[in-house]
C-alpha cells in the first residue's frame, strides 16, 4: 500500500504537468495576420502595419540632413509603397553595440498593407539602404497585424 499512494501522486503530479504544457503551448502562437471572417470586423480588411524607426545620427559623425532624408523617402521608400505611407518625426534613444546610450532624432515610417512577400522584400530593402548609405548600425522594424477601413 505503501507504493500506491506515490504513483497517485506522481500520476495527479504529471496531469498537472500535461495540463500546464498544454495551457501554455496554445499562447505561444499567434496568427501571423487576422482571418477577416474572424479577427476583422465587418468592413476591415487584415493589413500588417509595419513601423520602422530610422535614427538620423551617423556614428562615423554628423546627422542625415533633411534634405537626404527626403531624397532618401523619395528614391527609396515611396517607389516601394506608393499607395502612402506616413513619417512622423521623434526623438529616441538606445544602447548599441558599443554599450553606450545614443541619443538621437529620428523619423518613424509607418507603413500599412496587405500581408506579401514582395512587401517584405521591399522592407528588407528599405532597411538595408538606409543601413549602407547612412552607416547605421540598425534600423528597427515593428510589425503589427491590425484590421483596417479605407
Amino acid at each position: 500500500m505503501s507504493r500506491a499512494v506515490p504513483q497517485v501522486v506522481t500520476r495527479s503530479r504529471l496531469a498537472v504537468a500535461v495540463a500546464t504544457v498544454a495551457i501554455l503551448a496554445g499562447c505561444g502562437a499567434l496568427p501571423s495576420a487576422p482571418e477577416p471572417s474572424r479577427a476583422c470586423a465587418a468592413g476591415f480588411e487584415a493589413f500588417e502595419r509595419d513601423t520602422l524607426y530610422f535614427g538620423r545620427a551617423i556614428p562615423a559623425g554628423g546627422q542625415v540632413s533633411d534634405a537626404q532624408w527626403t531624397a532618401f523617402l523619395d528614391a527609396v521608400v515611396t517607389p516601394a509603397f506608393p499607395k502612402g505611407l506616413t513619417v512622423i518625426d521623434a526623438a529616441g534613444q538606445w544602447r548599441g553595440a558599443s554599450g553606450s546610450v545614443m541619443r538621437e532624432s529620428s523619423k518613424l515610417v509607418v507603413l500599412l498593407h496587405p500581408r506579401s512577400s514582395r512587401d517584405d522584400t521591399a522592407i528588407a530593402g528599405i532597411i538595408g539602404t538606409y543601413r549602407q548609405r547612412f552607416g547605421q548600425e540598425a534600423v528597427l522594424q515593428e510589425r503589427q497585424s491590425v484590421c483596417v477601413r479605407f
